[in-house]
């Protein structure tokens, strides 16, 4: 017996077909509204979530105590590149160090 052939495929223009785009779209869970009333795009933003919520202003004191602690940590590093000695002298009330590229190397470390 001969086996039959069958049919040629035939390509779907799925881009004109406005049911099968609203059932793609439906199946993918695209374009709907979900618990919270947003009406997602993409599966992506659904994943990822809406980014307005996470657009918050932030405190005050927030944005002070990082710029105090930047400043602190420069003047630091920079006082331990230019001034190894007296750094030392300042922290461990010693005797200067015998070698000043530790302090350096925190210095550079800190600056970073």
């Amino acid at each position: 017996m001969a086996a039959k052939q069958p049919p040629p495929l035939m390509k779907k223009h799925s881009q004109t077909d406005l049911v099968s785009r609203l059932k793609t779209r439906k199946i993918l869970g695209v374009g709907g509204e979900d618990d919270d009333g947003e009406i997602h795009r993409s599966k992506i933003s659904q994943v990822l979530g809406n980014e307005i919520k996470f657009a918050v202003r932030e405190p005050l004191g927030l944005r002070v105590w990082q710029l105090v602690s930047a400043v602190m940590f420069s003047g630091v590093a920079i006082m331990a590149l230019a001034f190894p000695d007296q750094l030392y002298d300042t922290i461990f009330e010693e005797e200067a160090a015998s070698s000043k590229t530790p302090i350096r190397l925190y210095g550079g470390a800190l600056l970073s």
